[in-house]
């Protein structure tokens, strides 16, 4: 009797037991969330305008846009660097954080002789330190946009 107890308890409750300890989520499992504007789904574009995990806000690329429409802002690099900023900035606060919790820029520009311009725009956005960035010239942006900005934001919860 002792052993077909004994039988019972390794050959059945043993592995349900680890089955059920692996199932368990693990204390560091990292909390996700998908923030999608009311403008995103008004225009029913197939993503996220950022997903936050945990601390991090990892932004689309933003254009610049007239928040809710398809259509760029007129007044050429100057003032779509300056909307793309603005959108970035508006994505931001929707989540609790600002242009001052951003780590890392990417940069894609139509004309990379424009980069000074874009410059003279972005800097604006960040008076004090600023974010990490990467850049790159880009041929065939969304919308026929002449530059595209997406990014990486810590925030304390």
């Amino acid at each position: 009797m002792k052993n077909t107890i004994a039988l019972i308890l390794v050959v059945f409750y043993l592995p349900l037991s680890i089955l059920l300890l692996a199932c368990q989520p693990a204390e560091n499992t990292p909390t996700i969330e998908h923030y999608v504007s009311d403008n995103t789904k008004k225009m029913n574009l197939p993503f996220s305008d950022a997903v936050i995990v945990d601390n991090m806000i990892y932004l689309s690329g933003q254009l610049g846009n007239i928040p809710g429409s398809f259509k760029l802002v007129e007044g050429g690099i100057r003032a779509e660097s300056k909307q793309t900023m603005e959108n970035i900035k508006s994505v931001l606060a929707a989540n609790g954080a600002s242009m001052k919790d951003i780590i890392k820029c990417q940069v894609f520009i139509e004309d990379i002789n424009e980069w000074p311009v874009f410059n003279e725009e972005y800097v604006k956005f960040f008076p004090g330190k600023k974010p990490a960035r990467s850049a790159l010239g880009a041929n065939g942006l969304a919308l026929g946009a002449k530059v595209e900005v997406e990014c990486m934001a810590y925030k304390i919860k």
